[in-house]
């Protein structure tokens, strides 16, 4: 059961692995895809509507979310670059179909909307 009536905006607390980028990836591999629930935990811990949450930092209002979803991406940037090997002067880790170029673009984008959850543009 969710909360009792909340105004804010929350973060899914999946936020990185309940993406649509992952939602369409399943999709096109297996050729399914699983509905969106009508409630989720959120990053502050509370649970309310899916339609209550946001996967973009400019319509997250909870600041608890923020702080999370920020986290969230930081931590996911770091999985990625230490996946694809990307330390100064280093490939891409053999055995990846990831260009060098197409890694350090995710590991940017994820660094940038951590940055921009915890309000640095």
């Amino acid at each position: 059961m969710s909360d009792a009536w909340d105004p804010h905006v929350h973060v899914d607390g999946n936020l990185v692995r309940a993406s649509k980028d992952v939602r369409n990836l399943l999709a096109s591999t297996f050729g399914l895809v699983a509905d969106l629930p009508a409630e989720v935990e959120t990053g502050c811990g509370r649970r309310v509507a899916f339609a209550a949450t946001s996967p973009h930092p400019e319509r997250v209002t909870c600041l608890l979310c923020r702080e999370y979803a920020g986290e969230q991406h930081r931590q996911f940037a770091d999985q990625l670059e230490s996946l694809f090997g990307m330390s100064p002067g280093a490939g891409v880790a053999p055995g990846l179909s990831v260009s060098a170029e197409d890694a350090a673009k995710a590991v940017a984008l994820h660094r940038d909307i951590a940055r921009r959850f915890a309000g640095d543009g």
